[in-house]
């Protein structure tokens, strides 16, 4: 028999609930956790949690949306949970759709069947959320590289990765594309399939600090990095490196440098590995390159980390290349805002190694040409001081066994 409570005050003070949620979030753009478990007795429990609006200027509060007993917990089921709680605070299809998008790389037909909207008229959601998403996001997760504390990056380096002195690490990505129309042979990339260069640059914490996006597929790997703002600023002395540091337990001074692979060139400010051939005869040199490369491989965990989570990436993408060019822009603000929140719930820099044989892929995201073009005579004496440093007072016990 249900009591009087239940039948005259539940009803009420949820809805007047729900009414002060709306409220709170209006006119903001939100974030939602899916957490599905099961209760004491075994049965499947799916709870949608409001945990985040991403506004720089206002305190995180979360709220329980919705929670809903289940039979089963596949696909299906969440997202039939996940759309009745959106339909519950008034959130827009226009942003689930575009998330169910990046997520899963459905087609617009596929899409259009889901949500009961006209797939011509998907594109047009998807473009316009995008641009509105790049907008409000990139100053918050994307921020110029001069509010940036360069210092503390370097720190995160020394500390997790053993390579002193390291600021960033870059690297250069293709990512699929369908070919565009009338664009020729533009996008037609050394793979043999078209493709859009996304240019990044990680911190120690697999956290995308600058992206350069759009380049054609066609292009060369040092052509890319020289016409970036990013390439510009390192080679003009604009990009804000910290002054030259002593290494630890060591009284050698270089600069502050960002690693990367063969594709770059190398500089007093961007170290590059030395070739294989003089490696496969000078083990200081192969030292070398093992501790650059460990420093190096955050930027292939971090773009293993956003074709994982947003695996629209796992296919060509059938989009206009400027409105591509926006969905990666949203995709690596999403994956740090994701970072964010791991690091501070985790209390950790990166993730814990998986004890399974599964490996992340990101046969979507293939690397740019190697060759790094022009090199600088005084990138060579830093670099020999970096080897010096690793085969001698910087070296670690284990280095010797790779």
């Amino acid at each position: 028999m249900e009591t009087n409570l239940k039948l005259e005050y539940i009803d009420d003070i949820f809805d007047e609930t729900i009414s002060k949620i709306k409220l709170e979030l209006s006119g903001k753009i939100v974030w939602v956790s899916i957490d599905e478990t099961t209760d004491i007795g075994g049965r499947f429990v799916a709870n949608i949690i409001i945990v985040g609006v991403l506004e720089a200027d206002y305190p995180g509060k979360q709220y329980l949306v919705h929670s809903e007993q289940l039979e089963k917990t596949n696909y299906s089921t969440i997202c039939r949970v996940f759309d009745k709680s959106i339909g519950i605070i008034g959130i827009q299809h226009e942003n689930v759709l575009l998330f169910r998008y990046l997520a899963t790389g459905e087609s617009f037909r596929s899409l259009s069947f889901a949500f009961r909207i006209s797939h011509s008229y998907i594109s047009t959601i998807v473009k316009d959320t995008l641009s509105t998403l790049k907008k409000h996001l990139m100053p918050i997760f994307l921020p110029d590289l001069s509010t940036i504390d360069l210092n503390k990056k370097a720190s995160e380096f020394w500390t997790k990765w053993n390579f002193p002195n390291c600021v960033l690490a870059i690297d250069g990505k293709h990512v699929r594309i369908r070919c565009p129309e009338k664009t020729g042979s533009l996008f037609f990339n050394y793979k043999d399939y078209f493709s859009i260069v996304m240019l990044a640059m990680v911190d120690a914490n697999y956290k995308f600090i600058a992206i350069d996006v759009g380049s054609f597929g066609r292009e060369g790997d040092s052509g890319i990095f020289l016409k970036s703002a990013m390439g510009q600023k390192i080679l003009d002395g604009s990009f804000g490196f910290p002054e030259k540091k002593q290494l630890p337990g060591s009284d050698k001074v270089l600069p502050h440098v960002i690693v990367g692979d063969e594709a770059f060139r190398l500089h007093p400010n961007i170290m590059k590995p030395y070739t294989r051939q003089s490696a496969r005869h000078d083990k200081s040199k192969a030292v070398f390159n093992y501790r650059l490369s460990r420093a190096r491989r955050v930027t292939e965990n971090a773009f293993g980390l956003l074709s994982q989570i947003f695996r629209v990436f796992y296919q060509s993408i059938n989009i206009d290349p400027m409105t591509c060019d926006d969905l990666i822009v949203v995709a690596c603000c999403l994956h740090n805002l994701l970072r964010e929140g791991y690091l501070e719930e985790n209390g950790q820099a990166f993730f814990e190694e998986r004890k399974s044989s599964t490996t992340l892929q990101i046969n979507n995201l293939i690397p740019i040409t190697r060759g790094g073009g022009f090199t600088n005579a005084e990138g060579f004496l830093v670099r020999d001081s970096f080897k010096d440093f690793f085969n001698n007072e910087g070296s670690v016990s284990w280095q010797e066994d790779k």
